[in-house]
């Protein structure tokens, strides 16, 4: 057998494996992982279990990827008519739609079932619900309503109240305050990126806001009430003692560069006033919850 022989099934393998890998999206897993480490850093008292930690990022990114596979079965139709999602394992026809419904199915399946086992079972059931509500509520509605953005939003918010669950065992109002955080980041977030790919989510026929407010009043007016509800309840967490005087320094003003970043979209409605409210988000979260954590209030 010639070298280039015996290197095409090796070939062949990694193919695979790198489609099986993008069906389970990586980079959403690595952001919801990122989350749930934070709910879970700030819900724990004194010094952080660490293997407890693990079996939690474990069992959530097996859930997540899933969960994210599942999406990819249900809106494979959706993904071959745009431009950014054509070439995903399944619109391409590189993986079949029984291969993501097992594999999925089982990820999904595996992660809950951890979490119960060796977490405890109120992370698995926010973590169940996660998938639930991203399955059977957000995904079929992207089809039908601009509403589908409050609704996908939700789950988006709920893996640092999974974390907590995690480290404490219980819930109270703190992690809310997290999910809060993230409900209102992510609609000025989501909508940057309709905005910017309105016409490939137009051609698939997903309706989100921007595409279905071609001249971006609606839009922009959405992006600027979150941007304001973002900014007082962002300050929260020095109130309830979770954080320090620092952290409300740096939330006062992340929060109001990015609702100013949120008014020039509403007034520009341009591509590049989209891509710029995208950057601030992209920003604003990593180092709000950074230095949330560094400024954590010692239970």
């Amino acid at each position: 057998m010639t070298p280039a022989a015996a290197a095409r099934p090796v070939g062949i393998v990694s193919r695979r494996i790198a489609d099986y890998l993008e069906l389970g999206k990586p980079r959403v897993v690595l952001m919801v992982l990122v989350t749930t480490a934070a709910g879970y850093y700030l819900g724990s008292t004194g010094t952080p279990q660490l293997g407890l930690l693990v079996q939690t990022l474990l069992g959530t990114a097996l859930a997540a990827a899933g969960t994210l596979a599942l999406n990819q079965l249900m809106e494979r139709d959706l993904d071959a008519r745009m431009a950014r999602t054509r070439h995903r394992p399944l619109p391409d026809g590189r993986l079949q739609p029984a291969e993501a419904l097992v594999l999925g199915g089982a990820l999904l399946v595996a992660g809950v079932v951890h979490l119960t086992v060796v977490v405890g079972p109120l992370p698995a059931a926010v973590t169940a619900a996660i998938a639930v509500v991203y399955l059977l509520l957000y995904t079929p509605l992207k089809r039908v309503t601009p509403l589908c953005s409050l609704v996908g939003a939700v789950p988006g918010a709920l893996p640092p109240v999974a974390g907590w669950a995690a480290a404490r065992g219980t819930l109270g109002p703190e992690p809310w305050v997290l999910f809060a955080i993230l409900f209102f980041w992510q609609i000025p977030h989501s909508l940057a990126i309709g905005r910017l790919y309105r016409d490939d989510y137009a051609r698939a026929g997903i309706r989100l806001l921007p595409v279905v407010d071609r001249d971006g009043p609606s839009t922009g007016t959405h992006v600027v009430a979150h941007c304001l509800a973002l900014l007082p309840v962002a300050l929260l967490p020095t109130l309830l003692r979770l954080a320090g005087a620092a952290y409300f320094v740096v939330a006062l003003a992340l929060g109001l560069a990015f609702l100013a970043s949120g008014i020039m979209l509403a007034r520009g409605r341009s591509a590049a006033d989209a891509r710029r409210l995208m950057f601030a988000s992209l920003v604003y979260l990593p180092v709000l919850l950074a230095v949330m954590a560094l400024d954590k209030v010692a239970f």
